[in-house]
């Protein structure tokens, strides 16, 4: 079903302003999505009516606090098939990667010391991680510290030249111990056989990790059917607030882990010389949570349900097709990432001949079109491609052909700034 963008659009009160004294193009939904009005008011309404600590109380407030934030877990389960208990709130998807890493080193740490942990998060030299060349920083940086931490070997996944993961450089074996992979690249926008990827970490005895940032928000997602153990995404990236990320794990792996952060709400029983732990999703979740977040997450979660993933799916491959064939059609633009829309997601990062991406995004900017420029935390990617960062666009649901269009017309705009059009390719851009 084609999305009707322009009632889409009339929820996002933020897409009516004007920046630099033109309207706002807004294609920088890859780094943080904007917010519709009914998630707005979701967070609102929960401080203006039932504000309180959850989980503690006997009071009322206590009570419908309580329930609307584990109405909201229930809610988000749903939404990848998953169950309440399996779903961890975080403050980011980046607190999410770190407590599983820290699972291993905690555990290794444990184990030295002669202390009874589960064999699966042991590290010893000689074992090894698995990770791709194109991670975000946040599913990369992690790993290393654990393998600086515990002797472990980091290894990884190339890509090909064309953007896609070389699985023929495949490093896993049988000393492997967690294979943890970007479900859709936030740079290039490759969506990698994960399904694949997790059979070949089970043959091996490892666990699976799926980073699912850019996987969640933007199509259907069923966390069981992709064979991983765990998951983490955000809930600003997907019409969420801030200040909100998910971790997904088997609830068997998650109640075998110990905790990442200790302190009050995760515990079950406290001694002054020791402490018992409760059972998981509680145990991961230590300190006062984010209530309002999560209760606004769940409204961000109906609002794409109405809308329907696989609509917003269907509809974002179309203007991603859309905007591939654009920038080709441009003298001197050079997409990094795969070229067309096959197992392709809406991001697409390009460079163009004489130009930094900054400067690209500058004079786009000028223009009023949103676009992310850097390296996406995503720095050995760039070195792969021999890039120094590139000029990202990244729509979502509220986008329209249009905006590609804008979008194009900001980057013909940047090469006649810049002297870098040739004046023979002017006529009919």
């Amino acid at each position: 079903m084609a999305l009707n963008v322009d009632e889409i659009r009339s929820d996002f009160p933020i897409l009516k302003r004007d920046v630099r004294g033109v309207p706002l193009v807004y294609l920088d939904s890859g780094a943080t999505s904007q917010k519709p009005s009914v998630v707005l008011d979701a967070e609102r309404a929960f401080y203006e009516t039932s504000n309180a600590a959850v989980h503690r109380g006997a009071h009322a407030l206590a009570e419908e606090a309580t329930d609307a934030y584990e109405s909201a877990r229930e809610v988000i389960a749903g939404f990848v098939g998953a169950s309440s208990d399996e779903i961890v709130f975080t403050k980011n998807a980046t607190e999410a990667i770190n407590l599983v890493a820290y699972a291993f080193s905690n555990a290794t740490d444990k184990h030295r010391q002669g202390i009874e942990v589960d064999p699966r998060f042991v590290l010893r030299p000689g074992d090894n991680i698995v990770v791709t060349e194109m991670e975000h920083h946040a599913n990369l940086i992690p790993w290393q510290e654990v393998c600086a931490k515990t002797g472990a070997t980091l290894k990884w996944f190339g890509i090909t030249a064309d953007g896609r993961l070389d699985m023929e450089s495949n490093p896993i074996d049988q000393n492997t111990k967690i294979v943890s992979v970007v479900h859709q690249s936030n740079i290039l926008g490759t969506i990698n056989p994960i399904e694949d990827i997790m059979r070949m970490a089970h043959s091996a005895g490892a666990l699976g990790f799926v980073d699912m940032c850019q996987s969640v928000p933007h199509m259907p997602v069923d966390v069981h059917a992709t064979g991983a153990d765990f998951a983490a995404w955000s809930g600003h990236k997907m019409l969420g607030p801030t200040g909100i990320g998910l971790l997904w794990g088997k609830s068997e792996l998650l109640n075998a882990m110990p905790p990442f952060l200790s302190g009050g709400s995760m515990i079950e029983m406290v001694n002054m010389d020791h402490s018992t732990y409760a059972p998981a999703p509680q145990r991961f979740e230590a300190g006062v949570p984010m209530v309002a977040q999560a209760v606004a997450l769940a409204t961000a979660v109906g609002y794409l349900e109405q809308i329907g993933m696989d609509n917003v799916a269907e509809h974002e491959h179309e203007l991603t097709e859309y905007l591939l064939n654009r920038l080709q059609e441009l003298p001197g633009v050079h997409i990094i990432g795969p070229p067309n829309a096959i197992d392709r997601g809406s991001a697409v990062s390009f460079v163009v001949d004489g130009m930094h991406p900054h400067d690209v995004g500058h004079i786009m900017d000028s223009r009023g079109v949103a676009v992310r420029v850097g390296h996406h935390c995503a720095w050995p990617t760039c070195r792969r491609f021999d890039v120094p960062a590139t000029t990202r666009i990244t729509p979502y649901l509220y986008n329209s052909r249009a905006d590609m269009d804008a979008a194009v017309e900001a980057i013909v705009a940047a090469q006649e700034f810049f002297g870098v059009l040739p004046e023979s390719e002017k006529v009919g851009l």
